[in-house]
C-alpha cells in the first residue's frame, strides 16, 4: 500500500511536468472508457499551465524538453521510446531519438572522492594529472580528461553519486505503472509495455556497472580487429572498476565538424559496412549511434566511444533477418510469411496467404525505385508494423536494431548526402546469406544435428535394448504345465 502510494505521489509529479511542457497529448488518445485517466488528464492539464514559450514546439520536442526535466530514468525511457513508434508515432520517436542526454556537471571534488572510493588510492596515486573541467556531463555520468603516472592521455569516466539510488527508484515506478496500464488495456498487453520497462531495467544495470561497458569495448574491439579504417580505445583496466571507466583518450575531429570532402564518402560507406557487420556476422553492435560518439583521425580513421549501450542478436534473430531480407531480395512472399509463421513471431490462427500479400503490398511500390531514396531502417519499421496487424508481438532486440539502423543512416549523411546503405549493405548481406545458406552451413548443420544425436544414442541404445527384452518375454513360448 505504502509502495503503491509513493509511486502515485511520484506519478503526480510526473504529470505535473508533462503538464507545464503540454506533453499528455500521447495519453489523450486512450479509449474514451478510460474515465478515470481521462478525469486525472483534464486536471493535470488544468492546474499545470504551459510555458508560452512552449506552446509553439512541435508534440516530441515537448515531451523530449520534458523528459529532459524529469532526469536521468526519464531521458533513458524516452531514448527506449525513440525505438517504439508503434506507441509514440513517427514523429514523436524522431524527437526522442535526439533526446539530449546531458545534465548539468556534478562538483569536481565530489568527482575525486567518487575515483578514490572505488579504486581505493587517492588521485595522485592514479594520475600525475586530472583536469578538473568536465568534457562531457550525461545523465549517468561525466568525463574527465586525465594524464596517468606512465605518461598517457586517458579519458575519465565516472558515474554521479547517488545515481544508481535515483535510477531504481524511479525504474520501480515504471514498473508499477506498466503492471496498471497492462492490466486494464489489451493494447498495453499486446505491446508488452513490461516488456519495455524490464528492457530499460536491464539496460540501465549494465550501465551501471562501468566494468561492463569496458568489457563491452574490449569485446568489440576484438570482433573489429580486421576491420580497416575503424578501431575502439584502448581501455586502461587497472584505472577501471565498477564506478569508474579509464581509456585512451582520442584527439580525434568530431564527426559532425569533419570537412575533409575527400575521405568524408569512404568513412560514411565505413560506418555503414561496420555496423552491418556487427549486427550481421557477430550479433554484437554498438547501439548508440549519435554524433558525439564518433571521431575521425588525421589519416582518416573512425574511432567510436562510449559502450554502455550495445545491442545483441542471437542466431535465430540473425536467421530470421537473413530470411526475411533474402525474401524481399527474391521477391519470395511466402518464404518472408514462412519464416515469420516458423520463428513464432506471428501467431499460427493469421493466414499466412493474406500475411505474404501483405508483404508484398509493403514491398512492390519501392522495389523498382532508386536504392538511395529506400531508407532500410524505415522500410524494417514499416514491415513490423504490418506484421503488428497481423498479431505479431514486439521483438524488442529488433526494435534495437531498427532504431540503430535509422541511427547510423543519420551518421552517415552528416558525411555524404548522397550515401547509398542498400548498395554498401550488398556485399555485408550475401557474405551473411551465404554463410546461413550455403553448403559449408548446411554442413555445419549436419554435423551438430548428429552430435546432438551422438549425445542421446547411449539412452536410445538402452531403451531400444530393453524394449527388445520386454517384445522377447511376451513372444516366447510359454512352458505346459
Amino acid at each position: 500500500m505504502a509502495r503503491g502510494f509513493k509511486n502515485a505521489a511520484r506519478f503526480f509529479q510526473v504529470g505535473w511536468t508533462l503538464g507545464r511542457y503540454d506533453a499528455l497529448f500521447f495519453l489523450r488518445g486512450a479509449p474514451k472508457k478510460y474515465t478515470r485517466l481521462h478525469f486525472w488528464i483534464g486536471i493535470l492539464s488544468t492546474l499545470a499551465p504551459t510555458k508560452s514559450s512552449i506552446k509553439s514546439l512541435e508534440p516530441g520536442a515537448r515531451l523530449a524538453k520534458a523528459l529532459n526535466i524529469l532526469g536521468p530514468a526519464y531521458i533513458k525511457l524516452g531514448q527506449t521510446f525513440a525505438t517504439r513508434s508503434d506507441l509514440v508515432g513517427d514523429e514523436t520517436a524522431a524527437h526522442l531519438r535526439l533526446l539530449q542526454d546531458s545534465l548539468p556537471s556534478v562538483p569536481t571534488d565530489e568527482i575525486i572522492a567518487a575515483i578514490e572510493a572505488d579504486q581505493e588510492k587517492s588521485i595522485d596515486e592514479l594520475f600525475s594529472h586530472f583536469d578538473p573541467e568536465p568534457k562531457a556531463a550525461a545523465s549517468i555520468a561525466q568525463v574527465h580528461f586525465a594524464v596517468t603516472k606512465e605518461g598517457e592521455e586517458v579519458a575519465v569516466k565516472v558515474l554521479r553519486p547517488g545515481i544508481e539510488e535515483a535510477m531504481a527508484r524511479d525504474i520501480e515506478s515504471f514498473e508499477w505503472l506498466a503492471g496498471i496500464f497492462e492490466k486494464y488495456m489489451a493494447r498495453a498487453r499486446r505491446l508488452k509495455l513490461k516488456e519495455v520497462v524490464a528492457t530499460l531495467k536491464e539496460t540501465v544495470t549494465v550501465e551501471l556497472d562501468l566494468r561492463m561497458e569496458a568489457a563491452a569495448a574490449t569485446e568489440l574491439a576484438e570482433n573489429m580487429k580486421t576491420e580497416k579504417g575503424y578501431r575502439i580505445p584502448r581501455i586502461d583496466w587497472a584505472r577501471t572498476s565498477r564506478r569508474v571507466l579509464t581509456m585512451e583518450r582520442v584527439k580525434g575531429t568530431p564527426i559532425h565538424e569533419y570537412k575533409n570532402k575527400k575521405k568524408a564518402k569512404k568513412i560514411s560507406e565505413t560506418i555503414v559496412r561496420v555496423f552491418l557487420t556487427q549486427a550481421i556476422r557477430d550479433g554484437f553492435f554498438h547501439a548508440d549511434l549519435h554524433q558525439g560518439n564518433f571521431f575521425i583521425e588525421t589519416d582518416g580513421t573512425l574511432v567510436a566511444v562510449d559502450f554502455g549501450i550495445m545491442g545483441r542478436l542471437d542466431k535465430p534473430s540473425r536467421k530470421y533477418l537473413a530470411e526475411i531480407l533474402w525474401g524481399f531480395h527474391s521477391r519470395n512472399y511466402q518464404l518472408i510469411a514462412d519464416v515469420h509463421f516458423q520463428a513464432g513471431y506471428v501467431p499460427k490462427d493469421q493466414s499466412r496467404e493474406l500475411f505474404a500479400q501483405a508483404m508484398r503490398a509493403l514491398a512492390e511500390p519501392i522495389m523498382d525505385r532508386p536504392l538511395k531514396e529506400v531508407s532500410p531502417g524505415d522500410f524494417l519499421l514499416q514491415m513490423f508494423r504490418t506484421a503488428e496487424k497481423f498479431s505479431m508481438e514486439t521483438q524488442p532486440q529488433l526494435l534495437t536494431l531498427q532504431r540503430s539502423m535509422v541511427m547510423v543512416e543519420g551518421l552517415a549523411l552528416t558525411l555524404d548526402k548522397d550515401v547509398n546503405m542498400w548498395a554498401i549493405s550488398k556485399p555485408v548481406l550475401e557474405n551473411w546469406a551465404g554463410g546461413l545458406f550455403g553448403p559449408g552451413a548446411k554442413f555445419a548443420e549436419a554435423i551438430e544435428i548428429l552430435k546432438s544425436f551422438l549425445k542421446l544414442l547411449p539412452d536410445f541404445t538402452g531403451l531400444l535394448r530393453a524394449i527388445l527384452t520386454e517384445f522377447e518375454k511376451r513372444m516366447a513360448p510359454k512352458k505346459a504345465a
